[in-house]
């Protein structure tokens, strides 16, 4: 889906732009030159590649997530300010652009080749191949296997882990081993992505599978749905904030003008005003080692402080258990990354290893949760178990604060990459400015307190970003590129299985997505 701009690679994708054959070097048209060496121009080659004269969006994606998961060095001060323009110099605020001297990011997107190399055959469509001149570039292959396995636990362990003991008391005790199933699926479509970047070296990221597989629409489809995923993210992170804190401070309210504010409203204002300043910083970034904190506060308060309820549930609840699929499929949304994760490799051939590890880890952690929190809870446990924690005993305020505190964190670091490819949209002269970029990203800001103030509803809102975007991100498109990219050359069994998921991925996401959106109705 998403269109590169590519400075040194001969060997990329292309869409139905206008063919023409290009010095890799430098970006011009070259119709007859050779290289320095002598050997002929990639207009003399048979596989004469096409330029996509516009440079597609998102340009950004590719840094945004390297920062997502934690490749780039993190910066956290205001990046100053200059006059150059988008392309070639810093946005005031972190907007993306790009420089020769810049860091790994700032390098050529596909490792530059001598001109004298005969460019190879590509095993994509000629119709969905593309060289074009990307600014987005890939960090070099650093990542270490220990690294790379830290990325990836760090991406799928987050807030999904809150609501799995309400998952398990919508849809009954068997419902956890959805998580196995789910968990398994992730690792099958995970390796379907990287035999998708496989099939050309100018595949870099999810949103260039898109493209390589559906050309320009892929790429535009597959972005808009991450970036949705993304925002999903931080209005969940804006109702987490207010939530918890309102826990704490049960009994804060505010009256002024005939306007009345609760505990949960004033809280989810308080926690706007203190990260809107972080969102105009290059990075903040958390560890998974608060989710791991948490979960052992929970266990703390269920043993040593024995609270709890007697054991209460059903063992299947088939009306409820579209909720559940959401709320469970949610905790694998970790697929945006993971292209990265692979491209950042110094081997990617252990990759796999790092994702299966990395799913692993999610599905004892998530499976954890679930069940030691609604053991301890039952049918009276929350959207998010840390609501039921009682505040008198010191384990439960360390969780709830722990849940705060990196909530506040990775937001900015979540709206960051929609922030990037918004400013990429607007104006350059316009952005240049230090109020461009601070306007598009406290608009961002305030759009996620109003949308978590009329939607107050963490579980249901989880349940439909789960059952729509984290379906189709893990799930479906996955299996439609791998299908579209590598089809001609799998056999019947394997064609019969990327079918068969991406079926039952359809079937999931809409049947939980219309169960989701008539729960939310329904609390209104």
């Amino acid at each position: 889906m998403k269109g590169y701009d590519v400075e040194g690679d001969d060997d990329a994708f292309q869409t139905n732009d206008e063919r023409v054959c290009v010095n890799v070097d430098n970006g011009e048209d070259d119709e007859s030159t050779e290289s320095e060496t002598g050997s002929p121009s990639p207009n003399s080659s048979p596989n004469c590649l096409q330029l996509n004269h516009s440079p597609s969006w998102p340009q950004s994606y590719r840094e945004s997530m390297d920062m997502f998961k934690g490749l780039s060095p993190p910066s956290n001060s205001f990046p100053k300010g200059n006059n150059t323009t988008r392309l070639t110099g810093t946005n005031p605020f972190g907007g993306y652009q790009s420089s020769d001297d810049e860091t790994s990011l700032g390098k050529p997107f596909i490792s530059e080749r001598t001109l004298d190399e005969e460019v190879p055959a590509t095993t994509l469509p000629e119709s969905q191949q593309i060289i074009s001149v990307n600014r987005s570039m890939p960090s070099p292959k650093q990542c270490s296997f220990t690294q790379a396995l830290v990325n990836g636990i760090n991406v799928l362990t987050g807030i999904g882990l809150l609501t799995t003991p309400y998952a398990v008391k919508e849809g009954g005790w068997l419902s956890p081993t959805l998580l196995l199933i789910f968990g398994v699926i992730a690792c099958y479509t995970g390796i379907l992505l990287k035999r998708c970047l496989e099939s050309s070296p100018g595949l870099q990221t999810y949103p260039d599978i898109g493209q390589a597989a559906f050309g320009i629409t892929g790429r535009l489809v597959i972005a808009v749905t991450l970036y949705a995923e993304l925002y999903a993210a931080c209005v969940e992170y804006v109702i987490i904030m207010s939530e918890n804190l309102s826990t704490i401070f049960p009994n804060t309210s505010i009256q002024f003008g005939g306007i009345y504010l609760n505990a949960h409203q004033i809280f989810a204002i308080i926690g706007i005003l203190i990260v809107l300043p972080t969102v105009w910083l290059r990075d903040l970034i958390g560890g998974v080692g608060a989710s791991v904190l948490v979960v052992i506060c929970l266990l703390w308060v269920g043993t040593v402080d024995q609270v709890g309820f007697p054991r209460a549930g059903t063992t299947l609840n088939l009306a409820n258990i579209p909720i559940s699929i959401g709320i469970y499929s949610f905790c694998y949304s970790g697929h945006s990354v993971f292209p990265n994760i692979y491209t950042s490799m110094k081997e990617p051939s252990r990759f796999p290893l790092v994702l299966i590890a990395s799913i692993i880890f999610c599905w004892f952690m998530s499976t954890g949760a679930a069940i030691s929190g609604f053991l301890i809870f039952g049918d009276s446990v929350e959207s998010q178990f840390t609501l039921n924690m009682p505040t008198k005993f010191a384990a439960s305020k360390i969780a709830v604060w722990t849940v705060v505190i990196i909530t506040i964190s990775k937001y900015a670091l979540t709206l960051t990459p929609i922030a990037l490819s918004l400013e990429e949209l607007v104006p350059t002269t316009w952005l240049t400015s230090y109020g461009g970029s601070i306007l598009i990203r406290a608009a961002l800001v305030i759009s996620t307190l109003v949308v978590a103030l009329k939607v107050p509803f963490f579980a249901f809102l989880m349940a439909l970003a789960g059952s729509l975007l984290t379906m189709l991100i893990t799930i479906i498109f996955p299996c439609a590129c791998y299908l579209s990219i590598r089809g001609g050359g799998l056999t019947n069994l394997q064609r019969a299985v990327c079918i068969c998921t991406t079926m039952l991925g359809l079937l999931i996401a809409c049947d939980g997505t219309y169960s989701a959106v008539i729960r939310i109705a329904g609390q209104n």
